[in-house]
């Protein structure tokens, strides 16, 4: 069937997402200034509005969507109340378009990323349906009965019925034209002022409860928020409704509906502009009314920054010229960690900014904590520019506080370069902001108190995402927690794979107290049973049902020398969560009553997770411990993240100091049979040839191109394999370990076992099987089709081991060996011959070896299609036989074994 034809329309208005009255009736007054006009109605989240467009206005005035539209039939564009480009996300393509006219109709004030126009009107009235009916009037186009009320239903709704402080002398002219023209304000009633439902009444209900009033230098301002699953409809009007019966001056309503936060703002005061605050989150609007729809962030995490914007709005003197610690102390990028030390150390300072030499040019920041752990690892006379933290922020001295606080706090940079003419004039410090705002206000002072967690609460979405018996098993640990006086939290991946709805119940939890005690009280409780390591403070419960939990107390870990293990102290959780290998994985879960669900991020892995950034938590992590490298590359390709470019520097520098030499070869084996069990192992293959890592852990490990040629086979025949869902399973580690050590000499494979601390069985083993597979591979490759038999394969391949048998597949080129290798795999592996020795003695043959023989044959003939029944299996065993003795060999004696075989 052929799809219908676009429509062609050389002119199309529209307006922004979440359209309001205002918008509708903005849209509406400039087709009858555009009479040729195409409408694209853009949506809205007002369900009243909703209604409205589908009962009134489809059939009146022929609303199109954007997919209807031939987007190259367009030459105009009208725009109406927004000049925003991020407020059209639904004529995006159109945009793009070269050569397109644009017109424009606002009342919101300018932002940095308003539209180039080639006309615009632009008017600081209560709404946009203002400025258009008074060009209506200016052309003398008169409005019918059912426009001048959808015209004054705009003008109503947006200056809160001529109630709000935005109202203009032209808003009430327009009004008092449209109402000559037949404007029913009967209808503009109905739908302004409606009955609630008992849905909104608890909306309204939770909005009243919620609010709380900020003072900002003598401005009140309430906050409020909710929270629900569902969409609220006209969320909007409640917000008025809430301002009308407490007489509120400003107002900021925070409505988290699914996965989305919607933000309502209303301003009666010049002093907060509440259009120019919303469009920090993406929204936008005028001084007086404005909104934002935001994805990807809590409802903590946009209060806190609407608090911070707040403050340096209504406080627009405070700037980073005026925060900022002057001249700064900085050190030069050639000298070593233990000058950086030294220098923090005789100054008292947790960081400095590091220039380049004889210059003030900053090139990156060292901290004190970064500094101190390098010297314990006897790194003192390594280059600052090794370990420094090259990607940072740094702000102009005009910068508003703001700006400040959203790097400092935001994104946990605890020193802040201030920059003029590229050179480094001062810097501000955590200290520096938190002093400053206690001056400021001892109410907003929390929102940046150092080292302040993100905290959000996720019921909701763990009983989405896990089975509920898993939420019952950690309900019942944080009850036994507290039963026993101590915070209990899972932690680690289990929780990180809840945020990015991955299956994972493999559960760690960290106990602020006697992890060992509570994992011994956890399985009695639970029927289960306890191994303890008392070393480490850890204990693994196993449950009856197979469910395993790892219970650790709250450690700090700290390493006596690099590649060590560590060595453990009691802490806290957040030092607990410090030790981690990365962001993503420093999350904790709190678990007791009353908190339960509640997140605590510390170190940034929400925003990491969201920006898919594998991150380390300081500089040192891998000269700590160089198995996480290859952690970070396998959870890189797992989940489809990318390594940051610090974390990518510090692997670097790690292969440089050759630290893999320096681990066991246990620990190597441990995390690299962990990347042979990825899904995406080849990918995790090509990033570890790409970071010269193979060739770190042994020179003869390096990947060339035919290796990397067999391994990409490997993957596709061991992934072939798995869908079959045969037995026994494959071993990847085994099997890919034949790939990476192929072309190896005996000694050398030798060499790399050893690096590898194989044991002693385990060596013997693999080299077994390579000999096994260089026998195998000779004789294949003497093997022809149409002139050797099909069973000459079966024999080859039957005394080897899965993983040697789909190594033999994946390095073969020949198409007719490996389609009968994966006949082998797939029905001759597991045929059952139809006779057996009972069959032999039944034909008067005694039982002894040549009854092996005898089958072997009859299998031999079964597999090569000559023997496919019993009968025939019967008759072939019974003519080997008669033709032995015939010939007059007897049973068991030498000879008689020897004529079998050659029959």
């Amino acid at each position: 069937m052929n799809k219908p034809s676009k429509l062609q329309a050389r002119t199309v208005i529209t307006s922004h997402a979440n359209a309001d009255f205002d918008a509708l009736a903005a849209m509406i007054a400039a087709s009858r200034i555009y009479p040729d006009a195409v409408l694209i109605f853009p949506g809205s989240q007002e369900k009243n509005l909703r209604n409205f467009y589908i009962q009134s206005t489809t059939y009146l005035f022929n609303f199109k969507h954007f997919k209807d539209i031939d987007p190259e039939s367009v030459e105009l564009l009208v725009v109406v109340d927004t000049r925003q480009k991020s407020r059209l996300p639904h004529v995006a393509p159109l945009l793009e378009k070269q050569g397109l006219k644009i017109h424009l109709y606002d009342h919101h004030p300018d932002t940095d990323e308003d539209l180039q126009a080639d006309y615009s009107d632009v008017k600081p009235w209560g709404s946009s349906t203002t400025i258009l009916v008074h060009e209506m009037i200016k052309r003398e186009v008169v409005p019918n009965i059912e426009e001048a009320t959808v015209l004054g239903l705009g003008i109503f709704e947006d200056t809160g019925s001529f109630s709000f402080a935005s109202t203009t002398p032209e808003d009430f002219t327009a009004a008092s034209w449209l109402r000559k023209n037949g404007m029913d304000l009967d209808v503009i009633s109905d739908l302004l002022a409606r009955d609630l439902s008992s849905e909104q009444i608890t909306i309204l209900s939770a909005l009243i409860e919620s609010a709380k009033i900020h003072d900002f230098h003598g401005i009140e301002v309430v906050i409020s928020e909710v929270s629900t699953d569902d969409f609220v409809s006209d969320f909007a009007y409640l917000v008025h409704k809430y301002i009308d019966m407490e007489n509120i001056r400003v107002m900021f309503a925070l409505g988290r509906m699914g996965d989305r936060i919607h933000l309502v703002a209303r301003s009666r005061t010049a002093e907060v502009n509440v259009g120019h605050i919303c469009t920090f989150f993406g929204g936008g609007g005028h001084a007086y009314a404005a909104s934002a729809t935001i994805k990807d962030k809590t409802l903590s995490q946009i209060r806190d920054e609407l608090l911070a914007l707040l403050l340096s709005h209504i406080n627009p003197q405070l700037m980073a010229a005026t925060l900022m610690s002057t001249p700064p102390v900085t050190i030069e990028s050639h000298h070593s960690m233990a000058d950086a030390a030294e220098l923090m150390t005789r100054f008292g300072l947790k960081g400095v900014p590091v220039v380049a030499p004889g210059t003030m040019r900053c090139v990156g920041l060292m901290e004190r904590k970064i500094a101190d752990k390098a010297m314990s690892h006897g790194l003192g006379e390594a280059a600052l520019g090794v370990y420094m933290l090259a990607d940072y922020a740094q702000v102009a001295p005009d910068a508003d506080l703001y700006q400040v606080m959203e790097i400092i706090i935001g994104k946990r940079q605890r020193l802040l370069p201030v920059i003029r003419d590229e050179n480094v004039i001062g810097v501000v410090t955590r200290t520096d902001l938190v002093n400053q705002m206690v001056e400021q206000s001892a109410r907003i002072s929390e929102v940046v108190l150092p080292d302040r967690k993100k905290e959000r609460n996720i019921r909701p979405v763990m009983r989405t995402r896990l089975p509920g018996s898993v939420i019952a098993l950690l309900e019942q640990a944080g009850d036994l927690g507290q039963r026993m006086g101590f915070k209990v939290y899972a932690v680690g991946g289990f929780v990180r794979d809840i945020l990015i709805a991955r299956q994972n119940l493999d559960i760690d939890l960290v106990v602020e107290g006697d992890g060992i005690r509570f994992a011994s009280e956890f399985a009695a409780l639970r029927q289960g049973r306890v191994k303890e390591h008392l070393k480490f403070k850890t204990a693994v419960v196993v449950f009856p049902d197979g469910q395993r939990v790892d219970v650790a107390t709250a450690r700090l870990e700290y390493y006596e020398y690099p590649t060590a293990l560590p060595t453990v102290e009691l802490s806290s959780i957040k030092m607990d969560l410090y030790r981690r290998d990365f962001t993503v994985n420093a999350l904790a879960l709190q678990l007791n009553p009353g908190d339960f669900g509640q997140l605590m991020d510390f170190f940034g892995a929400q925003r990491d997770i969201k920006e898919k950034t594998i991150r380390v938590l300081h500089s040192l992590s891998f000269v700590e411990d160089p198995t996480r490298i290859l952690r970070a590359i396998r959870f890189e390709q797992r989940f489809n993240f990318r390594i940051d470019a610090q974390t990518h520097r510090l692997i670097k520098n790690a292969v440089q100091l050759k630290l893999f030499h320096k681990l066991s070869g246990a620990r190597l084996t441990h995390e690299l049979q962990l990347i042979m069990n990825e899904d995406n192992v080849l990918e995790c293959l090509n990033r570890l040839h790409e970071l010269k890592l193979m060739a770190a852990i042994h020179p003869l490990l390096a990947l060339d191109v035919e290796r990397m040629r067999v391994l990409s086979e490997v993957h596709k025949v061991h992934t072939w394999y798995k869908l079959l869902y045969l037995e026994p399973k494959a071993n990847p580690w085994r099997l890919f370990m034949l790939g990476l050590t192929m072309g190896l000499e005996r000694d050398q494979l030798e060499l790399v076992c050893q690096r590898l601390r194989f044991s002693e069985r385990e060596l013997r083993e693999f080299l077994g099987v390579r000999d096994q597979l260089g026998e195998a591979l000779a004789k294949l490759m003497v093997w022809q089709e149409g002139h050797s038999a099909l069973s000459e394969i079966y024999f080859i391949l039957q005394p080897l081991p899965v993983e040697a048998v789909l190594f033999l597949m994946a390095r073969s080129r020949r198409e007719a060996i490996r389609k009968n290798i994966s006949l082998f795999l797939t029905r001759l592996r597991t045929q059952e011959l139809l006779i057996d020795g009972s069959d032999l003695k039944t034909l008067g043959l005694q039982s002894g070896p040549i009854f092996a023989q005898i089958l072997s044959k009859v299998r031999s003939a079964m597999v090569d299609g000559e023997a496919s029944t019993r009968e025939r299996q019967l008759e072939l065993a019974k003519s080997i036989i008669v033709a032995l003795r015939d010939e007059g060999f007897e049973d068991h004696t030498p000879q008689y074994e020897r004529r079998v075989r050659r029959k």
